[in-house]
């Protein structure tokens, strides 16, 4: 059993409160997923820099990393973000490549990601998260069922640029999915098959297909049954499995689009008691996406 929580703000005069809000959401889902938790936040990107969100153990001077990577830097707990010219990203992945005691959480123009052992709550203050701008969000409290408890297990997963995505099930499929993916050149950090889920969206983005038509592709290839919600730059995106046997509850106003788990993860969001409320449909791709 899991929590999602996911905001996507079409009123650019809320962005400042999308942190506070998320993590409003993300608290009401302790009883989910009281193990870990995580979540990845598109705010602000700067012409031509990327970010990487980095993590490591308690301790580390990110600073004396930044400054030899000639990077900008925002620390987090064990989590940083190092911001570069998008022309010295290959520097940057060979010189972490050299550092294993680093783990790259994310990449991308707009996504900075966290995740942790811990209650939701614990650890979306770590994190800072009520402090957060930006345009929209994806949140997960885990209970662990399938693996350890770790951070490196907790969601959201990302495998591609500004790409993450967060799931509520399980696949009966990911091994073999897994081997083929890692054909065509996708990664693994994990034995999770959320991150498979990722994997198998960030290949079919590659390959030239927008959100809504990765995801729709996904319900004949992974088998099982699941809630993704699912995050890019410009995209936020939800997909049941055709039994939807996991719960999802939606709201939209002229302010926002919400998801949740339950109801409850809803009901402090300003504007609740005039938003349409609904539960998503089962092997129906929702989709909306952020203007330029």
């Amino acid at each position: 059993m899991c929590g999602i929580a996911g905001l996507f703000l079409k009123n650019r005069a809320l962005e400042p409160e999308l942190g506070a809000l998320t993590a409003g959401m993300l608290g009401v889902l302790t009883e989910r997923g009281p193990d870990s938790a995580g979540f990845a936040v598109y705010g602000a990107g700067a012409a031509g820099q990327v970010k990487f969100t980095l993590r490591a153990p308690a301790g580390y001077d990110f600073l004396a990393l930044a400054a030899l990577l000639e990077a900008g830097c925002t620390q987090h707990g064990d989590h940083a973000v190092l911001s570069v010219p998008a022309t010295r990203e290959a520097h940057v992945r060979a010189t972490l490549a050299q550092r294993p005691e680093v783990a790259i959480v994310s990449f991308g123009e707009r996504m900075e990601l966290y995740k942790g052992v811990g209650l939701p709550e614990d650890v979306a203050k770590r994190f800072g998260l009520a402090g957060m701008s930006g345009s929209h969000a994806i949140a997960h409290t885990r209970m662990a069922t399938e693996s350890a408890v770790t951070t490196q297990g907790a969601h959201p997963f990302s495998t591609g640029a500004d790409q993450c995505l967060v799931h509520n099930g399980s696949l009966s499929n990911h091994n073999g999915m897994r081997r083929v993916l890692m054909h065509e050149g996708i990664t693994f950090e994990t034995q999770n098959d959320t991150e498979v889920a990722a994997g198998y969206l960030s290949w079919k983005l590659r390959e030239g297909a927008k959100l809504d038509e990765a995801l729709t592709a996904a319900l004949d290839a992974l088998d099982g049954f699941y809630t993704f919600v699912v995050g890019t730059e410009n995209g936020f995106g939800v997909l049941r499995d055709p039994v939807a046997c996991k719960p999802a509850v939606m709201a939209e106003t002229e302010d926002y689009v919400a998801f949740g788990s339950e109801y409850r993860a809803l009901a402090d969001l300003p504007g609740i008691s005039k938003a349409h409320l609904f539960e998503p449909e089962p092997a129906k791709v929702y989709f909306w996406e952020r203007a330029a």
